[in-house]
């Protein structure tokens, strides 16, 4: 039997649904290097950040016993089931933070292992930014899987790999169109 996979709605989160629920329907969670023995340690809250409604994620990243991570993830489809996310070329997200460098990790549902991902770079600044994160820029991370964007099944915003203050606002979320519409993001 042929089950269809649902196409990807334009917005993932707009911060219109009460905490912790995005737009599509999904909850946003808190993950961090403990799951695998690290001792990174997070908060997820919604609060307004610089006069916008914002889910923020704070917290301490540590490189202690091989960990280094926390991370804002969201399953794009029903019970971690996959969108077709082809007529996309990119992501936009609306960040503030501390100047940071973040990740944004997409898993699709032929990823198996947790540790797989494409990831691509940007800087979270001091005032409110609209990043735009093109699919052709995300790289393959411990998989020689190409990016099929219509298996599409998770998103992170990621704070990793360096020992630092986490500090990161996002306030909109959003598949996009046409990644040269606008001046591009800060990518690092």
């Amino acid at each position: 039997m042929k089950h269809d996979i649902p196409v990807a709605p334009e917005i993932i989160d707009d911060l219109s649904w009460d905490a912790p629920w995005a737009a599509i329907g999904n909850r946003w969670g808190l993950v961090s290097d403990q799951v695998m023995g690290g001792v990174s340690d997070g908060r997820m809250t919604r609060e307004t950040v610089a006069g916008r409604t914002a889910l923020r994620m704070t917290g301490r990243v540590s490189l202690e016993n091989n960990g280094g991570f926390l991370q804002l993830a969201l399953d794009l489809g029903d019970a971690g089931a996959p969108v077709d996310a082809r007529r996309w070329t990119g992501i936009r997200l609306d960040v503030v933070g501390t100047g940071e460098t973040y990740n944004l990790h997409l898993r699709t549902s032929d990823l198996q292992r947790p540790w797989q991902s494409y990831r691509q770079s940007f800087r979270a600044p001091s005032t409110w930014t609209t990043v735009r994160l093109p699919f052709e820029g995300f790289t393959p991370h411990r998989t020689d899987a190409p990016l099929d964007l219509s298996r599409l099944r998770r998103i992170g915003i990621v704070a990793i790999g360096q020992a630092f203050q986490a500090d990161i606002a996002l306030a909109d979320i959003r598949f996009d169109t046409v990644a040269d519409a606008a001046p591009p993001g800060l990518l690092v």
